[in-house]
């Protein structure tokens, strides 16, 4: 029986691959694969695969995510092939829309896999010895994407979001970093709390830059970040600056 699996890649770091998805990767017959996979990773797909490449970008779209469902329903179900990788950055079901795609398997009476990739939170904190979760500051962490924000704002919890006790991770947040900043500062997150921009975590090239909450937009605008960017803000942030502050002196 053909078999459809989603494997996370990871932040970008080929070493962050987990052991799982080399090996899937290594026998897949067809791969499926996202903008941001890194060239030494794409290097575990055989020579004779099928490659089919589904790149996203914030206003562009190689595919739409429907015509993504369609081409895996259908590489399972016509190609004759027995295994097929969707590749995908970080985790599949993190803000990957991994959701829809085994929906859309699940229908087709599709046998389809998970294998779990590390997310852009867990990879970036680690990078800065940022620790997401740390009982002396928080309680939790929350993950947040604010891409098209504007849109989905009517339906956010900006109150829950603006909790001192929690982290908050912002993925895909570059556009509407002004208007988030906004929302967390009338919703009582005081407008000091510590902050960190990380451009392409783990990648050899990864910058980053702290800042208070309410100096993020400015931040934003003078060093230029771009996506893929993640936007980290809470308690943990000003313990993880301090620390390599300390370690770096």
């Amino acid at each position: 029986m053909p078999k459809v699996f989603l494997v996370g890649a990871g932040p970008g770091d080929p070493e962050l691959l987990t052991l799982k998805a080399v090996r899937i990767l290594q026998a897949a017959d067809a791969v499926v694969y996202d903008k941001l996979i890194s060239p030494e990773i794409l290097k575990h797909i055989p020579e004779g695969a099928l490659k089919y490449y589904a790149g996203k970008s914030k206003s562009q779209h190689l595919m739409k995510q429907e015509e993504i469902n369609d081409l895996l329903v259908d590489l399972a179900k016509n190609s004759g092939l027995k295994t097929i990788v969707r590749l995908k950055g970080g985790d599949p079901f993190i803000f990957g829309r991994g959701g829809e795609e085994i929906e859309a398997l699940a229908k087709n009476n599709i046998q389809f896999e998970i294998i779990p990739g590390i997310t852009a939170a867990s990879a970036c904190g680690a990078m800065l010895g940022l620790p997401l979760t740390h009982r002396d500051f928080v309680s939790g962490v929350h993950f947040f994407t604010g891409h098209g924000c504007k849109d989905i704002e009517p339906g956010v919890d900006w109150e829950i979001l603006a909790s001192e006790d929690k982290t908050l991770v912002i993925y895909m947040g570059l556009t509407n970093l002004k208007i988030i900043v906004e929302r967390l500062v009338e919703h009582g997150m005081p407008p000091e709390m510590p902050a960190v921009i990380i451009e392409k975590g783990s990648m050899p090239d990864q910058r980053h830059a702290y800042a208070k909450l309410s100096e993020l937009p400015e931040l934003l605008e003078r060093q230029k970040f771009e996506s893929p960017a993640l936007v980290i803000i809470g308690k943990v942030v000003g313990f993880a600056e301090s620390l390599n502050h300390k370690h770096h002196k």
